[in-house]
Order: C-alpha cells, then sequence, then structure tokens
C-alpha cells in the first residue's frame, strides 16, 4: 500500500508540472529535415521543460505556409524567411506577425554548379546554362546577384526546371548550375554519385546579397500579451542550436525519433552545412545569435526592392524586433 501510496503521489506530481507548463505550439516552414533538429534538441534536453514550456514542433510546406499560421493566431511562434515575411506584410498591412530572432544570418540562397563544368565564381555563369524552377526563393534573389556581381545577364541561357529534375539535369549535365538552397542542392547532388570536390557552391550571401534568412516569427498580440513566455522560448531555442552546434550527430537522433524515414547520416550533413554556411557566421559568433544589424538591414531591403515593388515604403521596424532578445544577443560558444 504504500510503495501505491508513493507511485500515485508522484504521478500527481508528474500531472500538476504537466499542467503548469505553457503549451507553445511551434511552425516550422519545412519538413522534419536536419536544419529542424536543434528544436527537437531543446525538447529533449530539457530546455523547453525548464523554461516552463511544453513545445509541440509542427512541420511545413514553406515559408508562405508558416507565415499565414502564425499571422492568424493558429500558432504563436513559428520558423519562416524574413524575405517572405516582408512581402507578406506589405501586402497585408498591419498583420499581427513580426520577426524576433534571426535564426539564419546568412540565407542558403545560393547558385550551385560544377567546377567540371566551368562554375566556381559569379562570371563563370556567363555563356553557360543555368537551371532555375520559377517558384524558386533562389531564383526569386537573382536579379539582385547578378547586379552585385556585374553579371550580364543576357550571356547567361535561363532553363526553366522543375524542383525534382533540378539537380538530376545538372548531374547529368543539361544544365551548367541551377538555384537553389545550398545544403539541399548540395546533398542532392552527392547523393547522384556527383563527387564532392567538383561541387561548387556559391552562396550569394557571400557575393554581395546583403540579406537575411529564416527568422523566429511572432504573432504580436500573442508576444505583447505574453512577453516572458516568447523571452523564455527563444533562450531555449538558442540553447538547443548551441546543443546542435556541439554534438550535431545527437540534435539529429533527436530529429529521427520524429521522421523514422530520415536518413540520420544525411541529415547530420545537412544540419552540419547549415550550421557552417548559415547559422554559427562569423558576425554571430562576435555578436550573438538573433539580432540584426540596422544598415545590413537597410541595404538588405533596397536589394528587396530591386525583385519586388513595395506597395509602401519599406519600413524595418515592420519586420523585425529585437524586443524579447537579451542585450548582445544569445552567446553560440
Amino acid at each position: 500500500m504504500f510503495t501505491r501510496a508513493i507511485l500515485a503521489s508522484a504521478g500527481i506530481l508528474a500531472a500538476t508540472l504537466a499542467s503548469a507548463q505553457e503549451n507553445v505550439p511551434f511552425a516550422l516552414d519545412w519538413k522534419f529535415e536536419g536544419p529542424a533538429a536543434p528544436y527537437f534538441a531543446a525538447i529533449d534536453n530539457g530546455h523547453f521543460a525548464d523554461a516552463g514550456l511544453a513545445v509541440e514542433v509542427a512541420a511545413g510546406q514553406g515559408s508562405l505556409d508558416a507565415i499565414p499560421k502564425v499571422a492568424t493566431g493558429a500558432f504563436p511562434v513559428g520558423f519562416a524567411d524574413i524575405n517572405s515575411l516582408i512581402k507578406f506584410l506589405d501586402q497585408n498591412p498591419g498583420a499581427p506577425v513580426i520577426a524576433v530572432m534571426m535564426v539564419y544570418d546568412k540565407p542558403p540562397f545560393a547558385i550551385v554548379g560544377r567546377k567540371s563544368l566551368g562554375i566556381e565564381v559569379p562570371k563563370d555563369l556567363e555563356g553557360k546554362v543555368l537551371g532555375a524552377p520559377p517558384p524558386d526563393g533562389a531564383w526569386a534573389q537573382f536579379p539582385a546577384f547578378a547586379t552585385a556581381n556585374d553579371l550580364d545577364v543576357s550571356a547567361i541561357t535561363i532553363e526553366p526546371v522543375g524542383f525534382p529534375t533540378r539537380e538530376p539535369m545538372l548531374a547529368q549535365g543539361e544544365v551548367d548550375a541551377v538555384t537553389g538552397f545550398s545544403f539541399s542542392s548540395y546533398l542532392n547532388l552527392v547523393r547522384l554519385g556527383v563527387p564532392e570536390d567538383d561541387i561548387s557552391t556559391i552562396l550569394m550571401a557571400d557575393y554581395g546579397l546583403e540579406l537575411y534568412g529564416n527568422a523566429i516569427i511572432a504573432n504580436t498580440d500573442w508576444a505583447t500579451a505574453n512577453p516572458d513566455t516568447l523571452k523564455a522560448f527563444l533562450a531555449a531555442v538558442a540553447d538547443g542550436w548551441v546543443d546542435a552546434i556541439a554534438d550535431p550527430e545527437g540534435a539529429v537522433a533527436s530529429l529521427i525519433e520524429r521522421n523514422p524515414a530520415a536518413d540520420a547520416a544525411l541529415e547530420t550533413r545537412r544540419l552540419q552545412l547549415a550550421i557552417e554556411a548559415n547559422v554559427a557566421t562569423d558576425a554571430v559568433m562576435a555578436s550573438g545569435m538573433g539580432l540584426v544589424d540596422p544598415t545590413r538591414m537597410a541595404r538588405a531591403l533596397e536589394q528587396l526592392a530591386e525583385t519586388y515593388e513595395f506597395q509602401t515604403p519599406p519600413d524595418a521596424s515592420l519586420y523585425f524586433t529585437d524586443a524579447y532578445l537579451p542585450g548582445g544577443g544569445f552567446a553560440l560558444k
């Protein structure tokens, strides 16, 4: 009877603690792949629980899927491309959604080519065939990239391709390069048998593109009513990224628990590529994670205006706030 009483008391305590945790649904922009692992690590390593939060992560179908989910209040927080958010807010003035923590200091927009086909730097694209899916996010930024690198676009043959055929066409030499996300196109080529030393990844952010990438976004009505909850959520997210940087395989193990069909080695590599190129940049390691530089953001908006016609003059304060971040952002080391 004593043992049963102890077990019953433990069960009541567990239930009480669980009920005391605040539920915070979190909408991803994409599937459960490597770059999503830090959020699951934050769950499994207790960072959210320590903050009094019960977080459930939902997969998405792109930034244009995640942003409305948060803007309508279906999810209090999400993960989305800030450039897509800027356009959304321009088209939906006053929508209650804003970026609150930058995660991809450099967006993964890239030109991915093959050295054996003569592609190593932007100028190499002239006289070559570039495969580009019309809805591709990287392709949308190509005009600004071309301007920044003084490319003669008329000398580049643009071949519209589908997402499923993009990397296979490059692997077969039907195009010389493609637009895409750096870590995804790279790994797709590796899976198709292209030697890694033959793959060239031209990250647009390393060649004049000032745009930022994906950020944590929040419903502004919810954030105003729950500022401490949001601050705790962001701190736990940062801890999850610290864990993933220190132990990518461990973070991916948490991911695999939610997506058993995924290839652990592949997703670990995808996560590592995202960390190296997009998250733990020199600027972030020196100045902290989560913040944006106002001068760079102003230039980013100017570049975005090269490919998008704003309905109203852009205002950075409508798209990003650091009000829920610690001074200096989050240290990743």
